[in-house]
Order: structure tokens, then sequence, then C-alpha cells
């Protein structure tokens, strides 16, 4: 396991966890990594954070030093770095955000040439090097010395390929937008106004400190109300780097990234357009959600929790659609990570072409209720697999009858086990975690 990088990057509260010198030591490592026979190129986004601003300078520092250029696509999104990496041929990408965390969290996200999550092997050489177990790199001099170049522009061509994807024209459409305080704080607006919407915005006034505050998708109540106070057609709410997207209906519902798995599958295999490939998911997707892609003949796969994960399976695979509960939803045709814009404008287009309204589009599926548990434990590995605990997951999925799960897995941070029940009420959720729990208590180890 990697001891700086996790899923989704290096994480940390800034300059506590993550200091300006892991940053700048990131910054020489690349430059220097990927500049050791030619002059290379890397492309910086960073949301609102307060800290992302020295993050962004302290890699700079590091990757012209190492001899490499740096060009700053200033405050953006995740998916518009993985973007310009890929189309504008940079040798690598790197993000500033920690997402959905609040704003005294920062993290620096990795990006390969192909625009995907850096590879396993670069990272394991970058940490090496932040633990000193590679020697001191050289400095640039004289005219090697690398420069800084402003690159808006490049962010300027992600907007136009987003409008580039919408098949219609929003016009009289009351579109409902919560930015976070974060990344899209000026793209969504834009995007939205382009394509003919009338667009009503929230938490678009980013101070450094607000990001991700009562806002965005981690904080979905304050977009449910927004919509049904103005009468609004649908909502879309982004978390702090808009890799994500939650909706809203026209009623206030949440349209949480399973059900927008659920809507834009249904209406790809009625276009002819889903082929013969899955939906991918995480194991955590509600059980609604497979029973309604049951109903549709629409075949699916799971992977561990982590849109890493899932954009893996995709790629292996050839899938065209995948994403987590949690709005990170990734269609492989048009982006190589979860991009909450791109969520928004596909949803959009199912929405305008069946001339209907998103509460519509999702009535058929029934969202299952879920309860989910930790339980410290003394060793992780033994109580998942003690025979007793074996046993009594058997005998739950058995009364469960097909009609809800039992799901246990590992924290990975934690000395903890999760517990996790659907079924079709509360009661019966707690009611089989609980006896799962009882067993795992009376273990003796």
């Amino acid at each position: 396991m990697a001891k700086y990088f996790g899923t989704d990057g290096f994480r940390g509260e800034a300059n506590v966890g993550l200091t300006v010198e892991h940053a700048f030591k990131i910054g020489r490592f690349l430059g220097w990594y990927y500049g050791r026979d030619r002059k290379c190129n890397i492309v910086i986004g960073k949301d609102t954070r307060r800290s992302s601003y020295m993050f962004e300078s302290a890699l700079s520092a590091g990757i012209t030093a190492s001899g490499a250029d740096a060009y700053l696509l200033h405050v953006t999104t995740t998916p518009s770095v993985s973007y310009v990496t890929r189309s504008d041929q940079f040798d690598c990408g790197i993000m500033i955000s920690a997402s959905h965390n609040p704003f005294h969290d920062n993290g620096i996200k990795l990006i390969n040439s192909n625009g995907e999550k850096m590879e396993d092997s670069v990272i394991e050489e970058v940490e090496k090097y932040l633990d000193g177990k590679i020697g001191e790199l050289p400095y640039a001099v004289g005219g090697d010395i690398g420069r800084t170049v402003d690159y808006a522009a490049g962010r300027n061509r992600y907007i136009g390929y987003l409008i580039s994807l919408a098949k219609n024209s929003y016009k009289g459409k009351k579109v409902g937008l919560d930015c976070a305080n974060g990344s899209t704080w000026m793209i969504a607006k834009s995007v939205f106004d382009a394509l003919g919407a009338t667009t009503y915005v929230i938490n678009n006034t980013p101070n450094g400190t607000n990001i991700n505050e009562n806002a965005g998708s981690t904080h979905i109540e304050y977009l449910q109300q927004f919509v049904i106070k103005n009468g609004l057609d649908i909502g879309f709410a982004f978390d702090g780097d808009a890799d994500r997207c939650l909706a809203v209906d026209e009623k206030g519902g949440l349209v949480d990234g399973d059900l927008i798995l659920y809507v834009v599958a249904k209406y790809m295999k009625e276009k002819g357009t889903l082929d013969n490939t899955k939906v991918v998911t995480t194991i955590m997707s509600n059980f609604g959600l497979y029973k309604a892609l049951d109903e549709l003949g629409i075949g699916y796969e799971k992977t561990a929790v982590g849109d890493k994960y899932v954009y893996e399976n995709m790629r292996e695979n050839g899938h065209l659609i995948g994403g987590e509960q949690s709005g990170h939803i990734i269609f492989s045709k048009y982006a190589t990570t979860g991009d909450g814009m791109l969520t928004a404008i596909k949803l959009m287009q199912v929405v305008l072409d069946k001339k209907t309204t998103l509460s519509e589009l999702v009535r058929d599926v029934t969202v299952y209720p879920q309860v989910l548990k930790n339980v410290r434990v003394p060793d992780k590995d033994a109580v998942l697999n003690h025979p007793d605990v074996q046993a009594k997951v058997a005998e739950v999925t058995e009364e469960l009858q097909g009609n809800g799960r039992i799901l246990l897995r590992k924290s990975g941070t934690e000395p903890v086990l999760r517990v996790m029940a659907e079924a079709p009420s509360y009661e019966i959720c707690e009611e089989k975690v609980n006896a799962i729990i009882e067993v795992m208590n009376g273990l003796s180890l």
C-alpha cells in the first residue's frame, strides 16, 4: 500500500499532512523523471482553496527547477486537467484539490499522458523520492531552467469541448447549479448559458475557505430546497473539483450516481448505443439499481470502491458507462475520469430527448434502505474469514431471499470492518446488521 498516495492522490491537511515541501519535491521529481532525455511539459490545475495557490507555486518551482515547463490552467476542474493532458499531449498533469473535503485539506492528483490516473509504478518512484530513497536530483541551470506558462486557453478549449457534446438546446429549461464554491464557479454557468438554459446558480462566490461548506454534492439538501423554491426543471450539484455530479429532479428528489447510471444506461440501450457492454459499478451501489438493471436486461459488473477501479474495469473490458453512487460517473467514449459537467450534459440529453421530467425517468427504480455500521476488530482478515461470521452471513443472505443483500468489507485505513445491509425496510437492515455484529463481538481470537 502506498504511504502518501491513495486511490485519489496525496491528500492531507495543508502544511500538516501535505506540506509545501512535499509539493516542491513532487514537482522536482516529475520534472526530472519526464525530462530525462528531452524537454518535458507538465500542466497544472487547481481548485479554489486558499492553499491551492501555495501548492501551485511550489509545484511550479519544483518542475522548473528540474528543467521542465509548467503550464498553468489556474482554477479549473479535475476532468479538464485530464482532458487537456491527453488532447494537448502533455507528459503528465497535476490537479491540486482535496475534492469534497473541507478547505483546510488539500491534495495532489497525478494524471498520466493518457489523461488517466497515474500508474502505480510512477507513484512508487515519487514516494521513494519523498522518503529520500532516491539520491539528490540535478538542478537545471542557465538556459535549461524551465518556465511557467499561462495556459488558460486550455481550460477554455475544455469548455468548448463540453458545449460541443450537447445534442440539444436548453432553451426554456430552468436549471439550478450548485458550484460548491469550487472549480465550477465560473465554468458551469458559462456552459449552461451557452446552451440556452435559464440558469440559477448558488455557491459560486469562493473566498478560499468556503469550498464545500454547506454546499455542493455533499450537502445536496440546499440544492433540493433551491429547486423547489424557484420552480426549477432540474438541478445539478458538483463537488469541489467537479469530478462528481448529483442531480435533483423538479420535485426536489435526489437523483444520485446509481440513478444517473440507470437513466443513461436505459437510454443508451433504447438508442442501440450500449452495444453488448455492461454498466460498471462499485460494490456499494444500491441493490435497487441491480434489480432495475435486471428488469431491463442490462448487465453489470462490480468493482472495489473507488472510481479508479471502475475506470480500470471499463478500459480493460471496453465498457462505456460506469460510476459510483457518490456521483463519479465515467463515459469512456468521452473521458477517462469522472466528469461532473459531462454527466450533467448527458443527463440533460436524456431529459430533452425523452421530452419528460427527471422524476419520471427514475420512477421505476426502488431505492432500498441501507444501514452501514463500523466494527472495530483486532484482526480484520481473521474476523472477516472466520467460519462463524461466514456462516452467519450465509444465513442472513438466505433469509433475505434475493430481496436484499449483506456486504462486509475492510476499511483501508482503520482496524475496522464495515457491515452493510440493504433490505425493503430500515428495520430489517438493522436486524440483519446487528445479527452479524453480535457474532463478530462473540469471537475469541
